[in-house]
């Protein structure tokens, strides 16, 4: 009995100690979350007209959901200007959708002094009116929304880190063909 014992808890500590296999990520190993809401922002930075994903079909996008004074939020913008520098001539399309939190972030000034000073280059859509954040039913700053090159939504993350995940998240999805 007692060597029983003995085994059951070397078969149990073998398993709890054992390193996964790793798998391969490939676009058909990501959940599907269903097509992604089209946005329906007015007033757009660093673009020459508002972006619609219907435009987008065969890029991938990276919508984040942010506001300029939250911390977090300036936290994610070194990989997003990174993933912006390095991925934007491979077919990714960086959106920061701004949702106010405070009220002088609504303000459009603001707006435009904070992009400047941060040196965000990819585009930036004001949702003041948050109708973009509802269409996504968001609740938090940030959050990155990952749409493969076909309109849907294939990650979600909320909030700091995970940025190596998400990167090769990103590398599976630009190496996803498009019809």
């Amino acid at each position: 009995m007692k060597r029983l014992l003995l085994g059951l808890l070397f078969l149990l500590t073998a398993c709890a100690t054992a390193q996964p296999s790793v798998m391969p990520m490939t676009s058909a190993s990501l959940p599907d979350l269903g097509p992604a809401p089209e946005l329906t922002n007015d007033i757009w930075l660093n673009v020459d007209a508002p972006l619609r994903l219907a435009d987008l079909r065969g890029k991938v996008v990276a919508l984040e959901m942010w506001t300029f004074d939250c911390i977090n939020c300036k936290n994610v913008m070194p990989s997003l200007k990174a993933w912006h520098n390095e991925y934007a001539s491979q077919g990714l399309v960086i959106i920061g959708n701004h949702f106010p939190e405070f009220s002088f972030e609504e303000d459009l000034t603001n707006l435009k002094a904070a992009v400047t000073e941060y040196g965000i280059e990819y585009a930036v859509a004001q949702d003041n009116d948050g109708a973009t954040w509802r269409a996504y039913d968001n609740q938090y700053w940030p959050a990155l929304y990952l749409i493969d090159k076909d309109g849907h939504i294939r990650y979600i993350h909320v909030g700091e880190g995970r940025y190596n995940e998400t990167e090769a998240v990103i590398q599976t999805l630009l190496a996803q063909a498009y019809p």
